[in-house]
């Protein structure tokens, strides 16, 4: 995390915000040149900063080694306020309302275990929430992906009939 400045954090914050930010766009925003811009994004990917998607980042490499999925069972009547209360936990990275076990789930990510029970102390003081179950992430095999998908639906596309639209 030491290798990052004030100026890399501001780009990755932009690139995170905005996935499709051209180099131009980016550099006007951020105050800089444009090859200086395009350099310190080749530097974050080269890195492992930032992944191919331009869009996730390795926690890790930020110093968030801490990744846990937290499944909150919480008073339906107040599942509303629940969410917004997580919304507002910066370490909360997604929710999902779920079925099953549990009503929310939720992916977390803390500098380390302290720093995680400090995040579900957070969460059990939010109005509604009645007991949460932790899971640590030990080791990351499959990051967050789409194209596998994307891959069947072109393989799916191609067997049906052309399409002929204009």
């Amino acid at each position: 995390m030491s290798m990052l400045d004030r100026t890399d954090v501001r780009l990755l914050l932009e690139l995170v915000r905005d996935p499709r930010s051209q180099v131009s766009q980016l550099s006007e925003t951020l105050g800089m040149a444009r090859n200086t811009a395009q350099a310190r994004i080749q530097r974050l990917f080269r890195s492992g900063i930032l992944r191919r998607s331009g869009r996730e980042l390795d926690l890790a490499v930020l110093g968030y080694d801490v990744v846990a999925f937290v499944t909150i069972e919480v008073t339906h009547r107040e599942l509303d306020g629940v969410i917004t209360a997580l919304r507002r936990l910066d370490q909360v990275l997604e929710v999902h309302e779920i079925s099953g076990r549990g009503d929310v789930w939720c992916r977390v990510a803390a500098k380390d275990t302290h720093h995680l029970q400090s995040a579900l102390r957070s969460v059990l003081r939010i109005k509604g929430v009645i007991r949460t179950e932790t899971v640590l992430a030990l080791h990351e095999h499959i990051p967050y992906r789409t194209e596998p998908l994307l891959d069947r639906l072109l393989a799916d596309k191609a067997q049906q009939k052309p399409d002929t639209r204009p």
